[in-house]
Formats: structure tokens, C-alpha cells, sequence
């Protein structure tokens, strides 16, 4: 799910420590907490500021509003591509924001309730541990919704938590995994009740406070490498789907609200 929108206000996107955790909310509730560029930076800052402060053991995201987790990125960037290198430049700054939160030396937890949806869907699978309810809905609707593609780092992620089985079956029939299946695929930790979310999620969070960092950073940095040993260049990938007729014709349908027509060029 991919939603319009405008430049926002700092308290859009919300970064406060409560004692050992840095807690950030993405805060456009009446948007299901759609991403914009000031957000992600925002995002980007939170990270430094995990690193920075020696005081904050757990960065932990979630959404405002019980709709969503985060439903997507702010659809109007792309209104003005003109060709696939757009493409290429757009994967580059989301790859830049994901790749910033999967480096964050302390534990980061994700808290999903409603939609975790595209761009969302990317930031927490660069978390460490995902906690969500039942109700929650994981995926990437792309195939028929833009008819975009994912970054080459994004396509990892999702083939190193679900394996390519379920990310193919995920991606081509425009799945929404629901929270039950999420946990049963191994991409969420805990599942569990609306109301029992809260509790679970600092149920976690207490614990990791207590945990030895450096163990817990070896695992992260170490889990990370691996991953990202084998990650092969994808731009031709990108610059093929985001240069395409189907895309730019797909988002001037989406806008109008009007289904997108395929052709396969």
C-alpha cells in the first residue's frame, strides 16, 4: 500500500528515550503512517542517536493509531520519473535508510499492529525482532497496485527471513500475510491479542536491556554480513520496472484512482 502526501512536521515522526530505549512513532495516524523523505531521515537520525548515546540499550519503531505499522511511502515522487534511473536513484535512498537501521549496534524491535505494508514491510525486516497482532498485514502489493519493483537489498531481506519459496508467493500473487502467518513463517517472534500488544512488546524489551551488548551486537553484525555477503547489483532490475510503460501508467491510474492496464513493457 503506497499513499500520497505532503511535506510533514517534525512531530511526524517522533524520537524520544524513555530510559534504556530510544522509542520511535511514526505519527500520521489519518495516513496510515505513510513515509515521507523527512521521515525517513528522521528515521536515519534515530539511528545515529541509538549509536551516539551509551545510555540507550533498545531502539524500538512503531506506528501511531491502531491502523498501521507503516503503509508504505508517499506515492507523488513519483510522479514526476521519467526514466529507470529514477528508479535506481529512489531504491538508493530507501536502500540507504534500511540499510542505517539494520547497522544499529543495540537491538531493534519493531511493534506491528494493522498494515506493515511496502516501504514498512522493508523497515522491519531491517529490525532485529518483530513483535505484532494477530490482525496485523504484511506485504508487498506491487504486482497490482504500481507495478514497480523492490532494490536488490529489499528482495534479500524478505528471501533471508521468509526464504524464496514464500517471498515469491508473498510478491506474485500480491499476498497479505497476516500477523498467524507472519509467526508461522519465522518473520515475526511474538504474535499475539490487540490488547496483550503493549505488554509483549516491553515483556522483550526488558529483557534484551539485560542482555551482555557485545554478545548481542556479535550476533546483529555477524547475521548482517552473512546477508549481505552474497548480495548481487540490481540496477538493471530497477532501471527495466521503474522505466516501464506499465509503471508510469500505473501511477497516473493509481492517482486517478482507476485499475492500472498491463502490457508487459
Amino acid at each position: 500500500m503506497i499513499a500520497g502526501g505532503e511535506d510533514i512536521a517534525p512531530e511526524e515522526l517522533l524520537a524520544e528515550r524513555d530510559g534504556p530505549v530510544l522509542r520511535v512513532v511514526f505519527n500520521r495516524p489519518a495516513r496510515h503512517n505513510a513515509m515521507t523523505w523527512a521521515m525517513y531521515e528522521g528515521l536515519y537520525d534515530a539511528c545515529e542517536r541509538a549509536d551516539s548515546d551509551p545510555e540507550i540499550k533498545v531502539l524500538l519503531l512503531r506506528g501511531a493509531g491502531d491502523k498501521a505499522f507503516v503503509a508504505g511511502t508517499d506515492i507523488r515522487q513519483f510522479e514526476s520519473f521519467g526514466s529507470g534511473e529514477d528508479g535506481i536513484a529512489y531504491e538508493a535512498r530507501i536502500e540507504r535508510i534500511v540499510d542505517r537501521l539494520e547497522r544499529v549496534r543495540v537491538p531493534t524491535v519493531a511493534v506491528v499492529r494493522g498494515y506493515c505494508v511496502g516501504g514498512g514491510l522493508a523497515l522491519a525486516a531491517a529490525c532485529d525482532l518483530r513483535v505484532a497482532t494477530r490482525g496485523s498485514r504484511f506485504g508487498v502489493p506491487i504486482a497490482r497496485t504500481l507495478g514497480n519493483c523492490l532494490s536488490m537489498n529489499t528482495y534479500s531481506l524478505l528471501v533471508h527471513h521468509l526464504g524464496p519459496a514464500r517471498t515469491l508467493d508473498l510478491l506474485l500473487r500480491a499476498r497479505m500475510y497476516s500477523g498467524d502467518e507472519a509467526h508461522a513463517a519465522g518473520f515475526v517472534a511474538e504474535v499475539c491479542d490487540d490488547e496483550d500488544l503493549d505488554q509483549v512488546a516491553e515483556e522483550i524489551v526488558t529483557s534484551l536491556t539485560r542482555h551482555a551488548p557485545l554478545s548481542m551486537w556479535a550476533a546483529k553484525e555477524a547475521v548482517r554480513r552473512l546477508r549481505r555477503a552474497a548480495l548481487p547489483d540490481g540496477d538493471d532490475i530497477v532501471a527495466a520496472v521503474f522505466g516501464s510503460s506499465d509503471f508510469h501508467g500505473a501511477v497516473r491510474a493509481f492517482t486517478a484512482k482507476q485499475p492500472p492496464t498491463w502490457t508487459g513493457h
